[in-house]
C-alpha cells in the first residue's frame, strides 16, 4: 500500500510539472528502480515506446493496478496479460475481447477457439496467423482439414511443415494424397524421424505396398491349409485408408475366435485415388458406398468372393457381397460387418424402414419370430438346438415395428453392441453352418450383376448373374433377371 501511495504522489507531482518532457522521463524511468508512475506520464503523452516499458514492467512485476489503467486506455497487451492471469471463476471474456481487437495474436487465436459461429473462428484465426504466429498457423490449418479444404489448409502446413512433426505428417499426407508422392514421403518421413508414430506407420504402409491401377492388380494363391468358401478382398482407396485395411487384415489373422470359420483374407490392394468412385452418402442413402462396377476385372484376377472397401469417411454397411468401412472403424466393426456377410441380422432395434424389410423373413440364422403356434420359422430354432444354444431370447431388432423377434442368446451380443458384445459358441457353429450352407450366400457376383444391369450394361450383367448362379450350383433353366432370388 505504501509504495502504491507514493506511486500516486509521484504521479501528481510529475504531471503538474510541464519541464518533463517525453525524452527526459524515459530517461529518468530507464535509471528509477520504479519507473511506473514516470511511464505512465510519458505514456498521458502518447509515448508508445513508454505505453509498451509499462506494460512489461507491470507485467513483470504482477502490477495489476498498472495494467489496470492501461486497459482503461485501450491497451491491448495489458488486457491480455490480465486475461492469462485471471481466475479460473472470473469472466475474463471482455479483456480477451480487448486484446484480440488490439491485434495481439495469442488473444485473437484464443478469442478464435471460443467463437462458434465458423465464419467469425475462420476470420480470426486468419488475423492471427498472418501475424506470422505459428500456433495461430496450425490451428488454420487443422480448421481447413476439418471442413474438407486441403487446398486452403496447404500454404498455412507449408509454413508450419519444417517447425514440429505434426505440422510435417499432416503436410506430408496432404501432399501424398494431392499426387505430389516424393514431397509427401519427405515430410512424413521427417515427421516419423521426430518421433511421429502415425507417420512412421504410412511410411512403413508406403515401403511395403505400392497404390495400382485395377489393370495392375495380380493373381494371388488363396491358402492351401484352410477351406476357404468365403474369399474376401480387401481395399484401400487412398494412403490413409491403407492404414486401417492394413490393421484390420492383420488382426484378422490373429483373431483366434474366428479360425473355425471357413474364411480367408488377403493383404490389402491399394487403389489409386481414381480407381473407385465413393461417396458417403451413396445415392442419398445416408451410408457409405461406391461404384463397383470397376471390380469386376479384379474379382475375375483374384477370385474373391468378398469385397471390403476401406474408404475415407461414410457408415459402416453391407451390402451383398461387399462391405464398406471408413478410415475410424475398429476392428469390432469389422466382425460385426462380417457376419452380415453370412446372413446375420443386427441385434439392437433396427429404424423402421429397415425392420419391415428384415423382421419376418425365414432365412435370418440368428432371428425367429412369432408365427401362429410356435416360433416361426421353427425349423431354425430347432437347428438352434442342435448347435448348442439352450434357449430362445428376447432380440431388440424389431421394435421399431412392434414385431417380437427372438434369438439364440441370453447375452448380449456382437450384433447387438459391435464394441461390448460377445460372440456366443453357439453363434460360431451357426456362423460356421451359414457358411458351409453355399445355397444361403450373397457372394459380390450378385452385386456385380446388379450394379452393371443399373447401368445398362447387359453383357457384364449377363456374365454375373451367371457366376452367381453357378457359384450357388443353380441351374440356368428357369433362372433370370426376373427371379426373385437375384432382383436387380
Amino acid at each position: 500500500m505504501r509504495g502504491l501511495v507514493l506511486a500516486v504522489i509521484a504521479l501528481f507531482l510529475l504531471s503538474g510539472d510541464t519541464g518533463f518532457h517525453v525524452p527526459q522521463l524515459l530517461r529518468n524511468a530507464a535509471q528509477a528502480s520504479n519507473p511506473a508512475a514516470l511511464l505512465w506520464s510519458a505514456t498521458v503523452q502518447k509515448s508508445e515506446l513508454a505505453e509498451q516499458g509499462l506494460v512489461t514492467y507491470a507485467a513483470d512485476n504482477d502490477s495489476t493496478y498498472w495494467l489496470h489503467r492501461l486497459v482503461k486506455i485501450g491497451n491491448a497487451d495489458a488486457a491480455w496479460v490480465l486475461y492469462e492471469r485471471a481466475p479460473p471463476d472470473v469472466d475474463s471474456s471482455r479483456l480477451m475481447r480487448l486484446a484480440a481487437m488490439g491485434n495481439v495474436p495469442d488473444a485473437q487465436l484464443a478469442y478464435a477457439m471460443s467463437v462458434e459461429d465458423p465464419e467469425l473462428r475462420e476470420t480470426w484465426l486468419l488475423k492471427s496467423a498472418r501475424q506470422d504466429y505459428v500456433p495461430a498457423q496450425a490451428a488454420l490449418a487443422d480448421w481447413y482439414l476439418l471442413q474438407q479444404q486441403p487446398e486452403n489448409a496447404r500454404p498455412w502446413l507449408e509454413k508450419t511443415a519444417d517447425l514440429d512433426a505434426q505440422s510435417a505428417f499432416k503436410y506430408g499426407r496432404l501432399l501424398w494424397e494431392s499426387g505430389e508422392h516424393a514431397a509427401g514421403k519427405r515430410y512424413l518421413e521427417k515427421a516419423a524421424e521426430q518421433g511421429h508414430e502415425m507417420a512412421a506407420s504410412l511410411t512403413s504402409m508406403i515401403a511395403r505396398y505400392h497404390p495400382r491401377t485395377f489393370s495392375q492388380i495380380t493373381p494371388r494363391q488363396w491358402p492351401q491349409n484352410k477351406r476357404c468358401l468365403q474369399r474376401i478382398q480387401i481395399f484401400a482407396t487412398s494412403l490413409s485408408t491403407l492404414q486401417r485395411a492394413d490393421a484390420l487384415y492383420r488382426r484378422f489373422q490373429l483373431d483366434k475366435r474366428l479360425d473355425p470359420l471357413p474364411i480367408c483374407m488377403q493383404p490389402p490392394v491399394w487403389l489409386q485415388n481414381d480407381q473407385l468412385k465413393c461417396d458417403e452418402n451413396w445415392k442419398r442413402s445416408g451410408r457409405l458406398g461406391c461404384d463397383i462396377r470397376p471390380l469386376s476385372s479384379a474379382a475375375k484376377t483374384r477370385d474373391f468372393t468378398h469385397a471390403v472397401i476401406v474408404a475415407n469417411q461414410g457408415t459402416a454397411n453391407t451390402h451383398n457381397g461387399v462391405m464398406y468401412l471408413d478410415i475410424s472403424d475398429a476392428y469390432s466393426v469389422f466382425v460385426h460387418e462380417l457376419a452380415h456377410f453370412s446372413g446375420f441380422a443386427d441385434e439392437y432395434p433396427l429404424t423402421t424402414s429397415a425392420a419391415k424389410r428384415y423382421c419376418g423373413r425365414e432365412d435370418i440364422p440368428n432371428l425367429v419370430f412369432d408365427g401362429t403356434l410356435t416360433y416361426q420359422p421353427v425349423s431354425r430354432v430347432a437347428q438352434w438346438q442342435e448347435l448348442g444354444s439352450a434357449g430362445v431370447w428376447h432380440a431388440k431388432t424389431c421394435e421399431s415395428i412392434g414385431v417380437n423377434a427372438y434369438k439364440p442368446s441370453r447375452q448380449v451380443t456382437f450384433l447387438e453392441h459391435h464394441d461390448s458384445g460377445v460372440i456366443p459358441a453357439s453363434y460360431l457353429r451357426l456362423w460356421k453352418a451359414q457358411l458351409e450352407d453355399v445355397s444361403s450366400h450373397r457372394p459380390v457376383y450378385l452385386n456385380l450383376f446388379q450394379s452393371f444391369h443399373q447401368g445398362k450394361q447387359t453383357a457384364s450383367a449377363d456374365e454375373w448373374l451367371k457366376r452367381y448362379e453357378a457359384y450357388r450350383n443353380v441351374s440356368d433353366e428357369g433362372a433370370g433377371e426376373g427371379d426373385s432370388r437375384v432382383t436387380p
